[in-house]
């Protein structure tokens, strides 16, 4: 007679992936795309002379690279400007959406009463409120967090309400049947289950922040890349006008790409992210 014994002992998780070994992973997965991206610019660093586009209407990437070099203290002064409007104003909307989509979501009286009000307001372009808000506050720093935060909090608030408010018949009569306090329900079930929906929110206002605080620039400032493309645009120079372009774009990647981070790092069990893997 065979008798098995099982050790009680799980085995042994292997290694996580050292940076390098990440690195190469994300390299030959991104393959396609940096082939892309090289090729876009280098069709656009050849195609200036074979079709002979004048310099003032669009320079090659080498003339806008060493021209910004030489204004480059200016344009790292006004990238800062840019990006301290824009994280200030994405960090208060998403402090301040979450806990209120959480409410709405709870609450009937608000889903029937500030919940429509979202929406109306969410179909305004936001922008028009931008030249009000410099009027009444000024050139500095406030209207262009306040317009960014308009931009990012609306989509943030409404996913959130759609993700604590659609949990599913089977997920709430298992909440009840464990007899847990609404507290610990809502750490260990509920808060997991809506994280995925939040950072689609989430996700799409990185993706608008950068665009609320330039287009407020461009209405009323002294300062930020917005200011500055809006100048050299006017003193028919596109290559330090492409150059602030492409720091804006850098922002945006930046923003976008901690958004994408903090979401593998909070919900790596979620299928969106385990395919990226």
């Amino acid at each position: 007679m065979v008798t098995a014994s099982f050790d009680n002992a799980s085995p042994a998780k292997p290694a996580a992936p050292g940076l390098w070994t990440r690195l190469r992973s994300w390299v030959a997965n991104s393959w396609l795309f940096l082939t892309f991206f090289a090729g876009f610019f280098l069709f656009w660093q050849f195609s200036i002379d074979l079709f002979d586009i004048p310099r003032y209407i669009l320079p090659k990437p080498t003339e806008i690279i060493v021209k910004s070099w030489a204004d480059a203290p200016r344009l790292v002064w006004f990238t800062g400007v840019t990006g301290l409007e824009t994280i200030l104003g994405y960090i208060i909307a998403v402090v301040v959406a979450v806990p209120l989509g959480l409410a709405i979501a709870f609450s009937g009286f608000l889903r029937k009463t500030i919940y429509p009000f979202f929406v109306s307001i969410e179909m305004t372009p936001k922008i028009a409120f931008a030249p009000l808000f410099i009027s009444w506050l000024g050139f500095g720093l406030l209207p262009k967090v306040i317009i960014v935060i308009l931009v990012c909090f609306f989509p943030i608030v409404l996913n959130s309400i759609l993700a604590f408010g659609s949990l599913s018949d089977e997920l709430t009569r298992f909440i009840r049947a464990t007899g847990a306090s609404w507290w610990s329900a809502f750490l260990r079930v509920r808060l997991p289950a809506a994280m995925p929906q939040c950072f689609v929110g989430f996700k799409y206002a990185a993706i608008n922040a950068t665009v609320g605080a330039t287009i407020a620039e461009f209405i009323g400032s002294d300062q930020g890349l917005g200011f500055y493309i809006q100048i050299q645009t006017g003193n028919l120079r596109p290559d330090l006008a492409f150059a602030g372009i492409f720091l804006l774009t850098a922002l945006g990647l930046l923003l976008f790409g901690a958004v994408t981070l903090a979401e593998r790092l909070l919900i790596p069990w979620h299928i969106s992210v385990r395919r990226k893997k």
